[in-house]
């Protein structure tokens, strides 16, 4: 959902052009250890080709990875905190852990040690969290749905417990009207009007707790530039 495949803009897209509407150029850096794009031949993270392709090098880092969650992120986001200096920490993991993975409890642990990894790299550091969205899965395979509903409270939980003062850690709300069959391509993953939701859950989260950027307005997509005309020779 983060990392995006090969044509995506990516929610990240989205959040990037509202850093840049709210806090402008040089206010800001996004920083992370990869910039591709999930290309499904190669079934691997090589993709440069993202659906805006001014998308600014710089601002396509990132910590994602196509198939990995909070299991994977956990033994690893300690290093990126060190490597990048980051600050801020947007997160929306946990869908694909309680899906192939591990079980509600387990996920939350990882989540748990997740933020305490982050923070022992810099105890300052601010981290938002979305909520699992359950996908299509969850309306046919009500196991699934109810662990998604289980680890959802147990991260509000882990918000409550882990956040303090000099370190805070936010639980965005659920992306406002947010459609799985509207605003996604698979049922999974965000088209374009679900990326859009996916930035603002955040953007607002940062807004409203840290005044920081401004609330959420959607851009609009970039217009193709025209094919140039052809030379016409007498």
């Amino acid at each position: 959902m983060t990392v995006g495949r090969t044509g995506d803009f990516t929610w990240r897209h989205r959040m990037w052009q509202h850093l840049e509407a709210t806090l402008g150029e040089g206010a800001y850096a996004i920083v992370g250890p990869r910039t591709g794009l999930y290309d499904a031949e190669a079934d691997a993270p090589v993709s440069t080709a993202y659906a805006d392709p001014s998308f600014p090098a710089p601002a396509r880092r990132h910590l994602a990875g196509w198939g990995e969650g909070w299991l994977h992120m956990a033994p690893v986001i300690g290093e990126a905190v060190t490597a990048s200096r980051a600050d801020v920490l947007l997160v929306s993991l946990g869908l694909i852990d309680l899906g192939f993975y591990t079980d509600s409890e387990q996920t939350a642990a990882n989540a748990r040690a997740f933020i305490t990894a982050a923070r022992a790299a810099n105890p300052g550091i601010r981290a938002v969290l979305l909520p699992v969205i359950p996908n299509v899965r969850a309306e046919s395979d009500a196991p699934f749905a109810a662990a998604c509903a289980l680890f959802n409270t147990l991260l509000a939980k882990a918000v409550a417990d882990l956040s303090v003062p000099g370190s805070p850690v936010l639980l965005a709300s659920h992306p406002t009207g947010y459609d799985i069959h509207a605003d996604t391509y698979d049922g999974t993953h965000p088209g374009p009007s679900g990326e859009h939701k996916l930035a603002a859950a955040f953007a607002d989260a940062m807004h409203q707790a840290w005044s920081l950027g401004g609330r959420y307005a959607p851009a609009p997509d970039p217009v193709p530039a025209p094919d140039p005309e052809p030379e016409r020779a007498l």
